[in-house]
């Protein structure tokens, strides 16, 4: 039985490394066409002759997801090149640790602009596309973190929420419209990147915690989470949970409702040492 992206076209963006540079690779094994964007030069360039070596044409650009224009420009090239666009995987993210009331308003913004900003762009950039296709798919890559939030993360639980949000409104419009394009948010629970040891922060010590929680509680690969991100998106699922954490996570979201913050407050409290207030109401 033929794979369901062979012979498509499938544009990653943050495809330098992580879990873009797995989608990607997973892609090629796969037999699409792919479309590879990210801001790391070097990074994109060996995920793209990684792809190659797979047999897969290739087109990888230098683009900021930041950059609307830059994102317009990237799509017509890929049209230029292939003359379509089927699948498209708004990847790109950076992570961020710190509190509102400890954070710079630039670094607040920073994060909402990669992490939403880039999934906006991205889709507004490839979806007249994707409906021409006839059989578009879209996986935006929200976050277990779009699920619940979580003391220090406010500016990545906001970009996340967001990306939720859109993707879901997003999915209606398509099902309202008639148009053939299937939508998905993408939510992976601890994954094996670089993610949290590559993030910024405002504070040192809760940045160090947090990362080294992350490590010890990451439960994926990215290349078993990207082969889940396809095989979901393939199948058109609404929402694609990404590792066991994500799918307890959603679950008990689900059950517990907001209850769950008191509980959560105190836990992260105690992983950070007291670097939060002591006092949570």
């Amino acid at each position: 039985m033929s794979d369901p992206y062979r012979g498509r076209v499938a544009v990653v963006t943050g495809a330098a490394s992580g879990m873009g540079r797995s989608l990607a690779i997973e892609l090629a094994r796969r037999g699409a066409r792919v479309a590879l964007c990210d801001v790391d030069a070097a990074g994109l360039a060996e995920t793209a002759a990684r792809c190659r070596v797979l047999g897969a044409q290739v087109e990888a650009e230098v683009v900021d997801v930041v950059d609307y224009e830059q994102m317009c420009a990237f799509a017509a090239t890929v049209i230029a090149r292939f003359g379509v666009v089927h699948d498209l995987f708004n990847n790109a993210g950076i992570g961020f640790v710190g509190t509102i009331e400890n954070s710079d308003i630039k670094d607040i913004a920073r994060v909402v602009d990669i992490d939403f900003w880039g999934v906006v762009h991205g889709t507004k950039a490839f979806l007249p596309h994707l409906i021409a296709s006839g059989q578009g798919r879209i996986a935006n890559t929200s976050s277990i973190f779009g699920l619940f939030a979580v003391p220090s993360q406010s500016a990545y639980n906001a970009a996340k929420f967001a990306v939720r949000g859109f993707t879901e409104s997003l999915r209606q419009e398509m099902l309202v419209a008639g148009h053939r394009v299937t939508v998905s948010s993408v939510h992976p629970g601890g994954v094996r990147t670089a993610i949290a040891t590559n993030a910024a922060g405002s504070d040192e010590h809760q940045l160090h915690r947090l990362s080294a929680l992350f490590d010890r509680i990451a439960l994926t690969g990215p290349d078993q989470a990207a082969r889940v991100i396809l095989d979901g998106t393939a199948a058109g699922k609404p929402k694609i949970l990404v590792g066991p954490d994500a799918h307890v996570t959603d679950l008990l979201v689900r059950v517990l409702g907001s209850s769950y913050q008191r509980p959560l407050a105190w836990l992260i409290a105690g992983v950070l040492d007291s670097a939060l207030p002591t006092h949570i109401a």
